[in-house]
């Protein structure tokens, strides 16, 4: 007998202001920036609309946009990176974002 998932993989999930404010509460794990990790769960999770308005929320509570990974590295240098990155790196970019922060 073969393992049922016991949740299927929700697609286009609505994100409203709740939704996208509720990333805000995020904890990271032990040794990560929590500024840094909230917005790294941000675009991992959000469509670039939600994304930009989390920014904008993220902003306004006072966060830094330039929060290193562990790695040291700012979202932007890591999204650079990405093949589909791009609108996501035009968003941190409008939000103060700077290629060399580093």
């Amino acid at each position: 007998m073969s393992a049922k998932k016991d949740k299927q993989k929700v697609l286009g999930e609505v994100f409203d202001d709740q939704r996208v404010r509720s990333f805000l509460q995020l904890q990271p794990p032990i040794g990560i920036d929590r500024d840094f990790h909230m917005m790294e769960r941000a675009y991992r999770s959000m469509n670039i609309e939600n994304f930009d308005t989390f920014m904008d929320f993220f902003c306004a509570a006072g966060y830094r946009v330039e929060a290193l990974s562990s790695d040291g590295k700012t979202l932007l240098q890591i999204i650079l990176k990405h093949r589909l990155g791009q609108p996501y790196a035009s968003s941190l970019s409008a939000h103060g974002a700077m290629v060399s922060a580093v």
